[in-house]
């Protein structure tokens, strides 16, 4: 078989393979099979670039980000819907129509808590996706769209032209696997798979969008050629027909069937993969709805029927504390068993001190709690009449619950902090940052390793990684002697780095990659900095009172003073090979722009730090010199417009000779 008919029968394979998978949740290959599928198909692109289209699964993930949205008008306005919250108001809505069209046929189908989006196929070719924005006109997020696996690149015996509408959501497992990976990397956690999904969904860097796990339910055709139909449910048949993964929906005719499906809907919403935020009612007939019409608002002939949040009292039986891996004490209610929203609740989350202060709870209160986006239990407020006497007052406790060491509260927020170096709660994240490439560049030490380190009780603080031996890393392979090998000469080449890069790497707060270069360049060694006072630390460029007492207090912390003498005992470097003596640019900040000739952005930026400058990729008010190579650009114009003064290169090579 040729090149051209291989990739033909790959790109077949696996679009079957991700409708069977993605859509049916019926797989019918292996991960691995499919990934050496997937593999083949990209090397055989990769020869014969020429046969490379748009329907390609290689192709599912963009190159390059992008720097903005293009809007997009839609050609069928994307309408809202009318909101009815209870079954009153739903029955008033549907006796309303009955009176127009007796016997009125409805579906009825869950409504997915996600983002709103129109996908446009041209001749079975996907080529567009937007954002539902105002309805009329919304943002193309196409090669976002692209990466969601459900969503077809290619449909079979479909019309000339094509635009169906859906939700992009978030399933519940992503949502968490999303959230347990910005607790790793200390990021902010989403507050629900909504918010999640919306976030990802406007990602510049389709990169960031596919790994987010995003999914579609297609739940209505905007526009078609060649094609006629004379109810709703026949439309979502053949959009199913297609291999779209179609909004489940029920037909019924009476309103009390109505009701009874709608009930169904809400017992149910936990066995659903995704969040749902009510049920959506529809006229089946498409005859009906143009008789109807719509509002300048809203269609006559569909109401969103929104699930009112369950709120019921309990008791709080105790209070607790959770370590998180960015070192963050997150309180946690224990109450008293109760059944909210499908489930039996045992605890609800305080957040932080600030909630916990602003609504005054207290071990014994009786409380009113709810789920806050129907996944999070949540309390909402304390029943004051019921407190009993002896409730005290809750604070957050001054020493880690996990390792003794002292909290802190978080300058850039209202979170309390475990300040222990080595603590175990937070021992793995740590260490990622510790072996980082801008730290000390440890190669080979991923997070898999790692963990298993810790599994093993070979690591418990960054400092251990240079006393492991070779015996103990072959356990970590089954014929790993050459790996362990490879892994121990690169701890053994880290103990060189920089001073600039070890004081990154111990990961006090307030203390990034570039104010490492500024405090081994001023302090030349780990011993003078950490004999510095307070006074010595707030002269250094950049460095405020707020990351001076945290410097401080960081080097008087007894898991710190360990650490440091456990990476002295292994002959890590502690002096930096280059030292700030001529303080000409301390307090300035260079903008480099343009293609530079005379050096490298990296050998420039370089000569900045070396004299006690910062490099930045801004321009601002706080800008002091512009150096512009050709083709500078808008940073270039940016500084004209803000009078900053510009330099040439030739200007910047005399300022540092």
């Amino acid at each position: 078989m040729n090149a051209p008919e291989r990739i033909i029968e790959l790109k077949k394979i696996l679009q079957e393979a991700n409708y069977r998978y993605y859509v049916m949740d019926d797989p019918v290959l292996l991960d691995f099979e499919y990934d050496r599928l997937l593999r083949e198909l990209e090397e055989l692109e990769a020869e014969n670039p020429e046969l490379i289209t748009e329907d390609s699964p290689t192709q599912r993930v963009g190159g390059k980000a992008l720097d903005h949205f293009e809007k997009v008008e839609h050609p069928v306005p994307l309408m809202s819907l009318q909101d009815v919250f209870s079954i009153e108001e739903l029955t008033e809505f549907l006796e309303k129509i009955n009176q127009t069209a007796p016997g009125t046929a409805y579906t009825v189908e869950p409504k997915i808590d996600g983002l709103s989006v129109s996908l446009e196929y041209v001749n079975g070719i996907f080529v567009k996706g937007a954002t539902r924005g105002d309805g009329n006109v919304g943002e193309d997020v196409t090669e976002n769209i692209k990466t969601i696996r459900s969503v077809p690149m290619v449909l079979e015996n479909a019309p000339s032209r094509l635009i169906v509408r859906g939700e992009v959501f978030m399933p519940k497992k992503s949502f968490e696997a999303l959230n347990a990976r910005q607790e790793l990397e200390g990021k902010p956690l989403f507050a629900n798979p909504r918010n999640a999904a919306a976030g990802s969904l406007r990602q510049l860097d389709s990169k960031i969008a596919a790994k987010r796990g995003l999914d579609i339910m297609i739940f209505n055709i905007q526009l078609i050629d060649g094609e006629t139909f004379e109810t709703h449910s026949e439309t979502l048949d053949y959009l199913r027909g297609l291999q779209f993964k179609v909004v489940p929906y029920t037909l019924q005719s009476a309103v009390e069937a109505v009701c009874d499906d709608i009930r169904s809907i809400d017992e149910n919403r936990e066995n659903l993969t995704c969040d749902i935020d009510g049920a959506v009612v529809k006229v089946n007939s498409l005859k009906l709805r143009d008789t109807l019409g719509a509002t300048a608002k809203f269609p006559r002939w569909a109401a969103a029927f929104k699930y009112p949040p369950e709120i019921k009292p309990t008791v709080v039986e105790d209070i607790v504390v959770q370590v998180g891996r960015t070192g963050v004490l997150t309180p946690k209610a224990v109450v008293r068993p109760v059944r909210l929203a499908g489930t039996t609740v045992t605890n609800a989350t305080l957040h932080n001190q600030d909630f916990i202060t602003e609504r005054d709870i207290r071990i014994g209160d009786t409380v009113l709690i709810r789920k806050a986006g129907e996944i999070i239990p949540e309390i909402l407020e304390v029943d004051f009449t019921k407190r009993p006497e002896n409730a005290v007052r809750y604070r957050l406790p001054a020493a880690c619950p996990v390792c003794g060491a002292p909290t802190e509260n978080d300058p850039d927020g209202a979170f309390v902090r475990c300040t222990g170096v080595a603590c175990p709660a937070q021992l793995s994240r740590n260490i990622a940052h510790f072996v980082s490439r801008d730290a000390m560049d440890i190669d080979g030490l991923g997070e898999s390793i790692v963990e298993n380190l810790i599994a093993q009780g070979l690591i418990k603080s960054p400092a251990d990684i240079y006393h492991l031996t070779l015996d103990e890393l072959k356990l970590l392979w089954q014929k790993g002697e050459t790996a362990a090998k490879k892994l121990l000469d690169a701890i053994e080449d880290s103990k060189q780095r920089d001073l600039s890069r070890l004081i990154y790497a111990l990961g006090i707060r307030q203390v990034g990659a570039k104010t490492g270069k500024t405090l081994a360049g001023i302090f030349g060694s780990l011993d003078a900095l950490m004999e510095a006072d307070i006074v010595e630390l707030q002269d250094v460029p950049d460095v405020g009172n707020v990351t001076a007492q945290s410097i401080w207090d960081w080097f008087r912390q007894p898991q710190s003073i360990e650490m440091i003498g456990r990476l002295r005992a292994a002959n890590v470097n502690f002096m930096s090979k280059r030292v700030i003596t001529d303080t000409r640019f301390a307090g300035m900040t260079f903008v480099l722009t343009g293609a530079l000739s005379k050096f490298t952005r990296e050998e420039a930026t370089e000569k900045i730090e070396l004299f006690g400058g910062k490099a930045s990729g801004s321009v601002s008010k706080k800008t002091t010199y512009v150096v512009v190579g050709e083709n500078a650009g808008s940073k270039e114009r940016k500084a004209k417009e803000l009078g900053i003064p510009i330099l040439s290169e030739d200007d910047f090579l005399n300022m540092i000779q």
